[in-house]
């Protein structure tokens, strides 16, 4: 992958939040409070579990990521992507696994963090 000037690749980042920025000017892309709350919730869930340990967030000129680790000195698990140039063809949302295959991609945030938020559920006859 190649990345414009002076920008990182996410998946090369160590742990940590990069919340350094209280305001992220107006050429990043940010994720909403929205997203972030449902994004944090499941992020919260899986660190109860024992699955997930730490986390990252970058703000990019074309994109926001979320990064997942399970340690953090590894690649993260998964990157939850908001890329709003894909808005309207596949989706402003994707979910892209640390080989970097996308698991999933859509229009809203919800369905596309369900790939990764797979809850036991009973059935009943």
């Amino acid at each position: 992958m190649t990345f414009g000037s002076g920008e990182a690749d996410p998946s090369q980042s160590g742990g940590g939040a990069n919340l350094a920025r209280a305001a992220a000017p107006a050429n990043q892309v940010t994720f909403s409070r929205r997203e972030l709350n449902r994004i944090l919730g499941l992020y919260g869930r899986k660190v109860a579990a024992g699955e997930w340990r730490d986390y990252a967030i970058d703000f990019l000129k074309d994109r926001a990521v979320f990064s997942v680790f399970r340690r953090s000195s590894e690649i993260p698990l998964y990157r939850i992507e908001k890329n709003p140039k894909l808005a309207r063809r596949q989706g402003a949302y994707s979910v892209i696994a640390a080989t970097g295959l996308v698991v999933r991609r859509g229009h809203e945030l919800d369905p596309v963090l369900r790939a990764i938020d797979k809850t036991l559920s009973l059935v009943a006859n």
